[in-house]
């Protein structure tokens, strides 16, 4: 069982930050690919962030750049989302989403997890 906790959504106003953590726990063995999504009612999820294993490489949405910065602690398993400037568009329910590996009994299992989502409201 993989299990994903996210905190530090909320109500900030425009300009202001906020800063999402995303811990991994469980029987988790490996942590690959780490990302945050986010998600708004009567829309598709998209990807606001992903950062790759080793945090070598990270890819935003054209809508963050320069905004939001994706970075992880491997040795803790989490990923974080500094969001800076933040705008009312970017009011919505943001999810993080782990790729590893598990084990499951006596075997190895990749995984995709999603976290219970947390929502930011951006408002004055």
């Amino acid at each position: 069982q993989v299990q994903l906790v996210e905190s530090g959504g909320g109500l900030v106003q425009p300009g202001g930050s906020l800063r999402l953590s995303c811990e991994a726990s469980g029987t988790v063995l490996e942590v690959n690919a780490m990302g945050w999504y986010r998600q708004t009612p009567g829309k598709q999820r998209e990807l606001v962030a992903a950062i790759t294993s080793g945090g070598a490489s990270t890819n935003y949405a054209d809508s963050v750049k320069g905004r939001f910065t994706i970075s992880r602690d491997s040795a803790k398993r989490v990923v974080n989302l500094q969001m800076n400037s933040l705008k009312p568009e970017d009011t919505a329910v943001y999810y993080c989403n782990v790729e590893g590996v598990s084990l499951s009994g006596v075997s190895l299992r990749a995984f995709n997890s999603w976290g219970q989502g947390t929502q930011v409201t951006v408002s004055s």
